[in-house]
């Protein structure tokens, strides 16, 4: 039992941890989702061809992909608190480098520093919420801090196109970068990595089970334990289809699309992806937490994802819609896609809990490598369904091709939840 002073330590101590990374996490989605809202801006700043400008916007994704194993041995060995400071760092030189960018060249490396820096806060709040809060709410957790995380995607949609009409992009972006270097800070100051470090009980403890064991091995025996792991894999292909298709549409093609296939203003375009992003952080939230109640994880997530490759239907068919339904239609779609979240929970739990940030690690690399393959490809099909016609503008047509892609995708992520392994919300290795 906790004294009343360890007590208040713990609390302390573990949302000091959950708010300031948290606030790093919610740096990444903006930066995520931003060139949605900026794309006719950066077109016309780099003269960028839709393929051009799918590639820049990916560059995030592209080092956000590779870094994510390195991230989880990172996260297990130094700490996330470390990692997160230094992540911090290299973000905020990123951002100020992209916002000052007078090339299309600069700004590619400015948004591969922004993602090299913001790649490591996900799998180092995941581990922080593995140390600091009970086994039992991990699901929980990891949907709320979605739901944190997407604060910045909303920013990223209206609220930034808002902003654009007072200050330029390149403002933005400087200002982001001080607001990075900031928390990285906070971080290196405030954070600490377990509650083992400042002598409190592990929550594991707290229920009055065993501590969960360490890893003895060197980081790579641990990354081969989660490598040869069969149940790992399948999350990484959930994320791939799931997540991918939602951040590459969400997160560029979305505004795009909306002003040229439906006629829409920048401010009803983003406008739906607010709704859309909205939907995601609400929807995580609530999907993590049903899943802890209900002790289940794979129900949820098949649920969840077929009817998200649903709501692909209306768009895939350009079916004419008044407001209020495709309102309804991209708040709906952002509700049902966070299902994919529900993977990293899996993969912590069919691991050791020493290896946990490799574990999440490995299955978060799908969200990215698929966002890296279908923003330039999406980019692509419309520059070539386009060519047949130069000299008329942008429509329906262009962008059916792109959206099919999204959409398969979606379908080959809800084909890989079929192969998730149950859980029943616990860790198979110690229970």
């Amino acid at each position: 039992m906790l004294n009343p002073h360890q007590k208040h330590q713990l609390v302390r101590l573990r949302w000091t941890a959950f708010i300031i990374v948290g606030l790093a996490y919610v740096l990444s989605f903006f930066h995520r989702f931003a060139p949605a809202a900026i794309s006719g801006d950066l077109q016309q700043t780099f003269h960028a061809s839709g393929a051009e400008l799918g590639g820049l916007a990916a560059t995030y994704f592209y080092v956000y992909m590779l870094m994510q194993i390195p991230t989880g041995i990172l996260a297990d060995t130094l700490g996330p608190r470390r990692v997160v400071a230094i992540g911090g760092l290299i973000a905020s030189i990123g951002s100020l480098l992209f916002g000052m960018a007078d090339t299309l060249t600069a700004a590619s490396i400015g948004r591969l520093l922004i993602g090299l820096g913001v790649s490591v806060t996900f799998i180092s709040l995941l581990k922080l919420n593995a140390a600091w809060f009970h086994d039992r709410h991990f699901a929980t957790m990891t949907g709320a801090t979605i739901l944190l995380g997407n604060v910045g995607s909303l920013l990223a949609a209206a609220p930034l196109a808002w902003a654009l009409g007072f200050v330029s992009w390149r403002t933005v972006f400087v200002a982001i970068g001080g607001f990075s270097l900031l928390l990285a800070a906070l971080a290196w100051w405030l954070v600490r990595d377990d509650p083992k470090h400042v002598g409190l009980p592990s929550l594991r403890e707290l229920d009055g089970k065993q501590a969960h064991a360490t890893h003895k091995g060197h980081w790579y025996d641990g990354l081969l334990i989660v490598l040869k792991n069969r149940a790992t894999w399948p999350g990484l292909w959930v994320n791939l289809g799931l997540a991918g298709s939602l951040f590459a549409f969400g997160g560029l093609w979305a505004v795009p699309f909306l002003r040229d296939a439906y006629g829409m203003d920048r401010a009803a375009a983003t406008d739906h992806t607010t709704l859309l992003l909205a939907g995601f952080a609400i929807g995580a939230f609530f999907i993590g937490t049903l899943s802890d109640r209900l002790g289940r994880r794979k129900p949820v997530m098949i649920a969840g994802a077929a009817a998200y490759c649903l709501c692909w239907l209306p768009l895939l068919a350009g079916m004419p819609m008044s407001s209020v339904v495709s309102y309804v239609l991209f708040f709906a779609m952002g509700l049902c896609a966070p299902s994919f979240t529900l993977s990293w929970s899996c993969a912590k739990e069919v691991n050791p809990h020493a290896l946990s940030g490799m574990a999440t690690s490995v299955v978060n690399i799908g969200a990215f490598l698929g966002t890296a393959i279908m923003q330039p490809l999406v980019g692509w099909a419309v520059d070539h369904a386009h060519a047949a016609t130069p000299n008329v503008p942008l429509g329906l047509g262009d962008y059916q091709s792109g959206i099919a892609i999204l959409f398969g995708f979606s379908l080959l992520g809800l084909f890989a939840t079929f192969f998730i392994r149950e859980t029943y919300c616990r860790y198979l290795t110690a229970d």
